[in-house]
């Protein structure tokens, strides 16, 4: 969608003006009222239409052509979240009235804390992101079944400063399409070898060094746990860095850990259902790349590094077995009990190649990790470990300012002294689902290194939406790219 902001008027298909509690048009509204003489006054009492925060009334009578009136509900408590709820409830509502343009009339009578221009920026970003649709494997979609949304423009006095602001806003929305285009796509298209392709064209362009470790050598550098996940499948396991610099030369990265699993049939362990939505394990690898794209677009002034670790969890007589035994990059040995619980196993080499190359001060791993954090938490917060309360908190406070909320877990010793194995330094399973989530994140805090500050999130519940929310369209969220740009803006770039 082509977002436009102007000082002037221009022809569109349709007119976006606002409304206060009671039904109050601004004074744009009250113009287009003038103009289409009197329907939208008539419209409003008619239908009893009181201005809400999230109404809206579409007037199609009179000689105005069409208006949409979006309501603000008190003006005073108006936030930048509510008008990137209006800008996302306006894509369906236009596209259901097939318009192709939209002219945004923004003069909302805002509080002196909310400038104009920063709420017509997050009301075009509602309206970007949730204009997003996968659909390239669709070949005979009818015409009238196609979204109409072409483009939308806000016409305020401000327009300079909010081309400005939405400029950043664009590259978030960039690094989102991104995450969801890969996290969306289908795993005959989407496995390790044409991932790692996919982001080496796509960021190496940007100025992110982009290096892919083939099979061969990641089996080299002792990384037994990555490998072992991925050789039940002809399609060998990858790890990529993506490793951008835009900080000072002696300034320590932070790093971003992506589990990549780009399908997870369980292995030997087989799943016994809902299979199908195992294209999309590798969301916490999509997320890191759409996240370096957002990074390297908007050159944020730090340096950061990424991690896709990439496996593919298939059924083979080749693939490795519950009681076996594997060596990690680490040198610590791994008794596997669960062969679907391969994302831990995907994680630890990662992260502790990541460390040794990197020497990062911070390290946040995302994944699709456990079914047992849906149960916890659902699928409104994503959940957070970590070994740092002031990183956890960063994270936390920038997951509410994005939208993206984390929920902090607890981590004890008890979890820890679950994972020790009878046979080897730990296992990778404790054979029961209790507690899961944590012993999930045991597991992969035993990869860290003395003195680094580490998180994990655990986005089970956040990877995919089975309904249509604000600014994520049903399908593939890139949950965590939003959040990771704001904690990088907030609390890692100087």
């Amino acid at each position: 969608m082509k977002i436009s902001f102007d000082s002037r008027t221009a022809r569109a298909d349709m007119t976006a003006v606002f409304a206060a509690e009671g039904g109050k048009l601004t004074p744009a509204g009250l113009a287009a009222d003038k103009k289409s003489g009197g329907a939208l006054k008539r419209a409003v009492a008619s239908e009893k239409f009181e201005g809400k925060k999230g109404q809206t009334l579409v007037v199609t009578g009179g000689t105005g052509g069409r208006v949409v009136i979006v309501g603000l509900g008190k003006t005073a408590t108006l936030t930048l979240a509510d008008f990137e709820k209006a800008g996302s409830a306006l894509v369906p509502l236009l596209n259901g009235r097939k318009a192709a343009s939209v002219e945004i009339a923004f003069d909302a009578a805002l509080p002196k804390s909310l400038p104009t221009e920063a709420a017509a920026a997050q009301m075009a970003l509602g309206m970007m992101l949730n204009s997003y649709r996968f659909d390239k494997h669709k070949t005979r979609e009818t015409k009238d079944k196609k979204p109409t949304l072409a483009s939308a423009r806000f016409t305020l006095g401000a327009a300079a400063r909010a081309k400005k602001l939405f400029a950043a806003h664009r590259a978030v929305a960039d690094g989102v399409f991104f995450a969801r285009d890969l996290t969306s796509e289908l795993p005959n298209f989407l496995y390790p070898g044409s991932f790692a392709a996919i982001a080496k064209k796509r960021l190496a362009p940007l100025g992110i060094t982009v290096k892919i470790l083939e099979p061969k050598e990641i089996q080299k550098l002792g990384m037994g746990a990555l490998y072992a996940v991925g050789q039940g499948s002809p399609r060998g396991s990858r790890l990529v860095t993506l490793h951008y610099k835009g900080g000072k030369k002696n300034q320590k990265p932070v790093a971003f850990v992506g589990k990549g699993v780009t399908y997870d049939s369980g292995g030997l362990n087989i799943k016994t259902s809902g299979m199908a939505d195992m294209k999309w394990d590798m969301a916490g690898a999509g997320a890191v790349a759409g996240l370096m794209l957002t990074l390297a677009s908007r050159k944020a002034k730090v340096n950061a590094v990424g991690v896709l670790s990439l496996a593919e969890n298939m059924v083979d007589g080749a693939a490795v077995r519950p009681a076996d035994v594997i060596t990690t990059m680490s040198g610590q040995t791994v008794e596997i009990l669960n062969t679907d619980a391969e994302g831990r196993l995907v994680l630890c080499d990662a992260l502790w190649y990541c460390q040794e190359k990197f020497g990062p001060d911070r390290v946040v791993d995302i994944a699709t990790l456990t079914g047992a954090m849906i149960m916890a938490l659902g699928h409104e917060f994503g959940g957070l470990f970590s070994n740092d309360d002031k990183l956890s908190d960063d994270l936390v406070h920038a997951g509410k300012d994005s939208g993206e909320r984390l929920w902090r877990m607890p981590l004890d010793e008890a979890w820890d002294k679950d994972m020790d194995s009878t046979v080897a330094d730990i296992r990778n399973f404790t054979m029961t689902r209790d507690g899961d989530s944590a012993h999930g994140a045991h597991f992969i805090q035993r990869f860290v290194q003395k003195g680094v500050k580490w998180a994990h999130l655990d986005i089970a519940g956040m990877a995919w939406a089975n309904k249509d929310k604000t600014s994520t369209p049903k399908g593939a969220t890139a949950f965590g790219v939003r959040l990771l740009d704001r904690f990088v803006a907030d609390y890692c770039e100087k």
